[in-house]
């Protein structure tokens, strides 16, 4: 009895594996000729509007000449001694202003007193010896015309007078560079503007010329720019010359072409053009880098295309185009870049009614189809 149960048991469940393999298999087909059929069905085509294509054209590209270089004072002065001596004072530091005439240092001036009173002792001895030899001379001048003395006599007494006239000049002379030498013992700035550099210190015993302060005047500044000889042609004195300086980040600085080398510099062919810059709020400070552009004459019309159309992946240069309703990918060859207008010249030669993708597009694919759209308003992308 037992046997026989377990029989049948066994067959229900064949019976049941049997059927549920037959479902599967079923199932198994029709996934199968869902699958054939979706990928027979061909792709929806991606959409642009014509807005989204622009075609290359040709342009005037503007031209800007790069610039750069340190900023130096025009006007600056190393003041010197003028004699030298034991430095007394000295008057102001460094970053402070000074004006034309202020006294910056001051010397020691008891030597060069005592020299004065020498010389000026020296002078009143030889305008005595003059008035005594003036004295001998006019009586010898009367004894001559009396014959009471030789000519010898009175060529003596005249020789005598010259001798002590010109000892008065010297003497005379002594004098005033004694007190020249007084004057410049106090010091004074030959310019306005701020001191840069403080050579010595109060006490300090300096030699003739020696270097006292340093004074540059920040409200005219010059930069000394290399630009090579081909393009010197083109510029002008008094072109403007945009530029910007380092700490400066959200401020633009215009100068202006003062003057141009008549050379090219020693082991180059560049030659040194200074751009002049007022620095009427002395903002800037002598060595900051600045760098910039001067504007050139447009350059001839050339084939090109908006900068955002032109891609690079991996050192390729390429654009989007669609050729024949499909997407292609076109390498292309750039040359210069008009920032103002947003252009870049285009060296590779494409059909100038090729459509190319003006913006950056996602997901996109070579060989997938494309459908153009009418743009909603007027568009001047298309190709005139």
């Amino acid at each position: 009895m037992k046997l026989g149960m377990n029989r049948r048991r066994w067959i229900g469940a064949a019976v049941v594996g049997v059927v549920l393999l037959a479902i599967a298999g079923v199932i198994a087909l029709r996934i199968g000729q869902k699958s054939a059929e979706a990928a027979q069905k061909p792709a929806a085509p991606m959409q642009f509007l014509q807005s989204d294509l622009v075609y290359p054209k040709p342009e005037p590209l503007a031209r800007w000449l790069p610039v750069s270089g340190t900023l130096e004072p025009v006007n600056q002065v190393v003041v010197k001694a003028k004699v030298s001596g034991d430095v007394r004072d000295v008057l102001v530091r460094e970053g402070e202003t000074v004006h034309p005439g202020e006294v910056v240092a001051r010397f020691d001036t008891s030597d060069l007193d005592a020299r004065r009173s020498v010389a000026q002792g020296a002078l009143e001895s030889a305008r005595a010896q003059l008035a005594l030899a003036d004295k001998t001379r006019g009586m010898n001048t009367k004894l001559l015309k009396e014959n009471f003395i030789s000519q010898n006599a009175y060529d003596n007494s005249q020789s005598g007078y010259d001798v002590a006239l010109g000892n008065v000049k010297s003497a005379e002379a002594q004098v005033r560079l004694a007190e020249i030498a007084l004057r410049d013992a106090t010091v004074t700035a030959p310019l306005g503007g701020s001191v840069a550099k403080r050579h010595v210190q109060p006490g300090e015993k300096v030699p003739f010329d020696a270097p006292l302060v340093t004074i540059v005047d920040l409200s005219d500044l010059e930069m000394q720019a290399l630009v090579p000889a081909g393009d010197v042609p083109e510029l002008k004195v008094g072109m403007p010359v945009n530029l910007a300086v380092d700490g400066f980040p959200a401020r633009t600085f215009t100068g202006r072409i003062a003057r141009i080398n008549p050379s090219t510099e020693a082991g180059t062919r560049s030659i040194l053009v200074y751009i002049a810059l007022k620095n009427a709020d002395a903002a800037l400070r002598g060595g900051m880098y600045a760098n910039g552009r001067i504007a050139l004459a447009a350059s001839a019309p050339v084939a090109s295309l908006p900068a955002d159309a032109v891609r690079t992946e991996a050192g390729q240069t390429y654009v989007w185009v669609i050729d024949n309703g499909k997407l292609a990918k076109r390498v292309v060859t750039i040359g210069r870049r008009d920032e103002t207008a947003g252009l870049v010249e285009l060296k590779t030669v494409l059909p100038p009614n090729l459509p190319v993708l003006a913006a950056r597009f996602e997901n996109l694919k070579e060989g997938a189809s494309v459908a153009v759209k009418a743009s909603l308003g007027p568009s001047s992308t298309q190709p005139a």
